[in-house]
């Protein structure tokens, strides 16, 4: 780049210094930039050159006679070209830049590369040779000073401390000698994630507690656990350690948290472990492990005032046909399940379920007497149900049809139990000689959510 005022001139052999040689230029610039004196031949700069604008212009300059406006020689073409000076400072293109490595990245390991410019001639000089350096982050990071490769210098940035930096970056001209010109750019740097880190539960041991009377796939507690790590090195996997506890509990994730969930209980309580562990391990990391953690886990199942249970699922009954009344057909039994005693045990039938009162049962005892006599010819099936009563608690008992059946003059009853609610089928049968077949009747009047059936009674 020139500045203005500068000055070459031009001359021919023609001009003989007596002043009839007039000088004229044409071509870039000529007026704007260039000037000549007609007299001297002298061309002058009148402003600052900008090579990066224009690096050459082409000027034509003839000599002429003032008088006869001839040429005294042939019109000659010349080119002016600019020289560079370092006048422009390099720059960043693409900036700013953002570039992810790995946490827990080998030394060396290349982060990015960044890429600076410079408008000054790169076939003149140092001007535009440019050299890469640190201007901050420089402890964890390194920057090749010809490539521009920014690197990791360290081995152990952890993204659990801290998951971002900003790395300043200066690209210097002149080779990186006093005087050049600079530019500056910024890096921000992300760490991904690594599963680097194992789970842990919040405490080591944990205390539940529910009720005996809890149904099975009730929530017991939940155990939380920590994972620094993201995605999908933080997923958490629950396990129940111990067998027979596994049979009894289940465990599910739900997030961080482990959910316990009862299938049945059998004692009082229970002590087992739970473990928590990430699915997937990273083995570069394994020195750093185990990837699990245990808590132990204590389960408290309260004592509940249970509903009376009858002792027997089958009840086997006999009596006489035409058994004069007060006739004995038989007796239930029913306990308390919090004491195993059943002195507080109630005992009456429902009056819906025996609308006729063909039967009544002892209230302390349980000892159900037919009131009338039964007569097969009549009616072959009977339903009735009994009701167990403990302090404000009750279980029923369904007790069912008489048909015929057998060669021998007796009654046959039947008791079945479902479940925790009971439902008893009494099956009263008439002993006569054997027939073909037994007419088809649907119990009228089982105790509603039991499964009633009708029941022969044993071959």
């Amino acid at each position: 780049t020139g500045t203005a005022a500068k000055h070459f001139g031009l001359h021919t052999d023609m001009d003989r210094g007596d002043g009839r040689t007039k000088y004229m230029l044409e071509g870039e610039g000529v007026g704007s930039v260039f000037v000549i004196d007609g007299n001297t031949g002298n061309i002058h700069v009148t402003k600052a050159l900008d090579r990066e604008e224009k690096d050459e212009y082409r000027l034509t300059a003839t000599a002429t006679d003032r008088e006869t406006g001839r040429a005294l020689e042939p019109s000659s073409e010349f080119i002016i070209r600019v020289q560079d000076i370092n006048d422009n400072p390099p720059i960043f293109p693409d900036e700013p830049y953002v570039a992810v490595v790995p946490e827990m990245a080998n030394i060396g390991t290349s982060i990015t590369r960044v890429t600076a410019t410079d408008a000054d001639d790169p076939t003149y000089g140092n001007s535009a040779r440019l050299v890469y350096g640190i201007l901050q982050g420089q402890d964890l990071f390194s920057v090749d000073p010809q490539t521009g490769i920014l690197r990791t210098a360290v081995p152990d940035m952890d993204r659990e401390t801290q998951d971002e930096y900003l790395v300043v970056l200066q690209a210097k001209d002149m080779g990186g000698h006093l005087g050049g010109l600079t530019g500056t750019t910024t890096v921000t740097v992300k760490l991904s994630d690594v599963n680097d880190n194992p789970p842990h539960f919040r405490r080591s041991a944990w205390s539940f507690s529910v009720s005996e009377l809890a149904a099975p796939g009730v929530e017991v507690g939940r155990l939380t656990a920590t994972d620094p790590d993201l995605g999908e090195n933080a997923q958490l996997e629950f396990t129940i350690l111990d067998a027979e506890e596994a049979d009894i509990f289940n465990v599910t994730g739900r997030a961080r948290e482990a959910v316990i969930l009862l299938d049945y209980e059998m004692c009082n309580s229970y002590t087992f472990s739970v473990e928590v562990a990430n699915p997937v391990v990273d083995p570069r990391f394994i020195r750093k492990g185990p990837f699990k953690d245990q808590a132990t886990v204590r389960v408290m199942i309260l004592n509940a005032d249970e509903p009376p249970r009858f002792s027997q699922a089958v009840y086997h009954l006999d009596v006489s046909e035409n058994c004069p009344p007060i006739c004995a057909v038989g007796r239930v039994h029913a306990v308390d399940p919090d004491t195993g005693q059943s002195s507080n045990i109630r005992y009456s039938i429902d009056p819906q379920s025996d609308p006729e009162a063909l039967f009544r049962i002892a209230s302390d005892k349980g000892f159900i007497s037919a009131v009338v006599e039964l007569d097969r010819e009549q009616e072959q099936w009977h339903n009735i149900s009994v009701i167990a009563t403990q302090r404000g608690m009750t279980d029923r008992a369904a007790v069912g049809p008489l048909e015929r059946r057998g060669d021998t003059d007796s009654y046959f009853t039947q008791w079945r139990a479902n479940g925790g609610f009971f439902c008893k089928n009494l099956n009263i049968s008439v002993h006569f000689p054997p027939f073909s077949c037994l007419p088809s009747r649907q119990p009228k009047s089982c105790v509603k959510g039991c499964g009633c059936h009708r029941d022969t009674g044993p071959e």
